[in-house]
């Protein structure tokens, strides 16, 4: 029996995988070419989540996929509160909450005098003690966003229970360590996919030696040299 459903809980996941890249796909959202990500290193290939999420119906359609695994058989919600991380995450968590009937909140990054940036729940949104938390994203590549969360819930005692993401661009490499409690978080993506990043520089980054212009996607959208 065990057997059974762990080869359909693999067959659902596949399933899911592979509608979740049809949707990129679909939407223009998966870009080849040289691109700067955010974690200052380039790439070949780059995800570009907000065509996909200007979609309502394929937004809320991939929320539906973490709405149903946080839902009890009797359809109450495993988690009392979905949070996400500006930018992207917002919308998700927003969609995701409304599907298990919770509330949505985000963390903003701020900047501390010492030029060190964390994330933090501002504009009045609190969590209480215990409160069961899931944390969702739109793509993973290092975890620098998510991991920055973890800190800012636990600072409040709230009880992560999972972490979810669109894509996880890793091929399954990033974990979420909480740099602050040291704990270890469970992270899962509908989409599980292997794109190269590499040191900027022609001796490391074949987009570089080939003379490919670089762009800095994403909120600006322009080309970075």
């Amino acid at each position: 029996m065990t057997t059974l459903r762990s080869e359909a809980q693999l067959a659902a996941a596949r399933a899911i995988a592979s509608r979740t890249e049809d949707l990129f796909r679909l939407s223009g959202a998966l870009k080849e070419g040289h691109f700067l990500l955010k974690s200052g290193k380039h790439s070949e290939r780059y995800l570009e989540k907000f065509l996909v999420l200007q979609d309502t119906a394929a937004t809320s359609e991939l929320c539906g996929f973490w709405a149903a695994r946080h839902r009890a058989p009797d359809g109450s919600p495993l988690v009392d509160l979905v949070a996400g991380p500006t930018t992207g995450g917002v919308v998700l968590a927003f969609e995701t909450a409304r599907q298990l009937g919770v509330r949505s909140i985000f963390a903003e990054e701020v900047k501390d005098p010492d030029g060190t940036t964390r994330r933090e729940f501002r504009r009045g949104f609190t969590i209480a003690p215990g409160e069961r938390v899931l944390l969702v994203d739109d793509i993973l590549t290092t975890g620098g966003s998510l991991l920055a969360m973890l800190p800012a819930v636990e600072a409040f005692g709230g009880e992560i229970v999972s972490c979810a993401v669109m894509a996880d661009r890793s091929g399954g490499l990033a974990s979420l360590t909480s740099p602050k409690t040291g704990r270890n978080y469970p992270l899962s993506a509908l989409w599980q996919l292997q794109l190269p990043t590499y040191e900027p520089g022609a001796e490391t980054c074949p987009a570089c030696k080939a003379g490919i212009p670089l762009h800095a996607p994403g909120s600006t959208g322009t080309a970075a040299g």
